[in-house]
């Protein structure tokens, strides 16, 4: 165990889908590496983690990660959800691992959960009652809605109407413990953000740019290997419910497989799901992170500069 007298490095590079988050994570490997600093980077994106989704997750192939580890990309498979709290454990022993490496582990992603999960801590909510599961997962999103209305206004006040898996989460909470799922997340614990020497950067494109790149890259995975995938997943016979099965791109293509709309259809409602999904990191990343993490847009990020940290501390 190496011993330091001040806290480990931990850059974190987040961002909505198409930010060019993965390419900023390499060039600041990169950059450490010229100064004789060795780094891995860690996913932080709930699709990314999945094998099955190569291609409609954008996962960086070998030729975009340029040589620079990579961990927690395509560990997990379809069969098998990842939680919060499980991508959380697993991020956790990968960070240690770099650290006792010598290395800097570099988190790069676009689900806000499991970083706050990693750095804040989770809520010790229990196990849910499977019987209420089944419950509120039987119901209609405007039924789930309204029951969220009736059972903690708060919290669906908080959600879009059309927000299924976090209005179900809010409902079976409730009904299962009682308790709301806010007053369950008042007190967290396992975060490790005061263990570690954090250097934030959210990436905040233009949003029309960030909206165009999401319709041009859409219909681009179309003929690059996505329809393939969906096809695997589907030949699985895996649940509905699964969150791989859920997948921005995988209901829209398979709606097309099965003839329920056409191939431009397809396109066009996997382009719009993905806008609505990259609108959503957008606000988020724009107002839950402590407001002292830079924000910047990808043009303007200088490595030297806003990481200069990093390459200063002896790590």
């Amino acid at each position: 165990m190496r011993m330091r007298n001040t806290p480990d490095p931990l850059a974190l590079i987040a961002g909505p889908t198409a930010s060019g988050k993965s390419d900023c994570a390499v060039k600041l490997a990169k950059a450490l590496e010229e100064r004789g600093k060795s780094a891995v980077v860690i996913n932080a994106d709930s699709a990314q983690v999945y094998a099955d989704l190569q291609v409609l997750s954008a996962r960086p192939d070998e030729e975009e990660m340029q040589g620079v580890p990579h961990s927690l990309f395509g560990t997990w498979d379809g069969a098998e959800p990842c939680s919060a709290a499980d991508w959380a454990a697993a991020a956790k022993e990968e960070i240690a691992a770099a650290h006792e490496g010598g290395a800097v582990p570099i988190l790069v992603g676009g689900t806000g959960m499991y970083m706050s999960t990693l750095l804040d801590g989770i809520a010790p909510i229990p196990p849910i009652d499977p019987d209420v599961r089944r419950e509120v997962r039987a119901l209609s999103t405007d039924d789930a809605y309204s029951a969220l209305q009736d059972a903690d206004p708060e919290r669906a006040d908080m959600l879009h109407p059309s927000d299924s898996q976090r209005i179900a989460r809010a409902l079976e909470v409730v009904r299962s413990t009682g308790r709301t799922l806010g007053s369950w997340q008042e007190h967290k614990s396992g975060g490790i953000g005061d263990q570690v020497d954090l250097a934030p950067l959210i990436l905040l494109p233009d949003r029309e740019a960030l909206y165009e790149r999401c319709d041009t890259r859409f219909a681009a995975m179309l003929d690059q290997g996505a329809v393939e995938e969906v096809e695997a997943l589907l030949a699985r016979g895996l649940s509905s419910e699964l969150p791989v099965m859920r997948a921005i791109g995988v209901l829209e293509i398979a709606g097309w497989l099965r003839g329920e709309w056409s191939r431009e259809e397809a396109i066009e409602r996997g382009a719009q799901s993905t806008r609505n999904y990259a609108k959503r990191q957008y606000t988020w990343f724009r107002n839950q992170p402590p407001q002292d993490w830079l924000r910047e847009k990808p043009e303007n990020i200088v490595i030297d500069d806003i990481f200069e940290i990093l390459f200063r501390q002896g790590c």
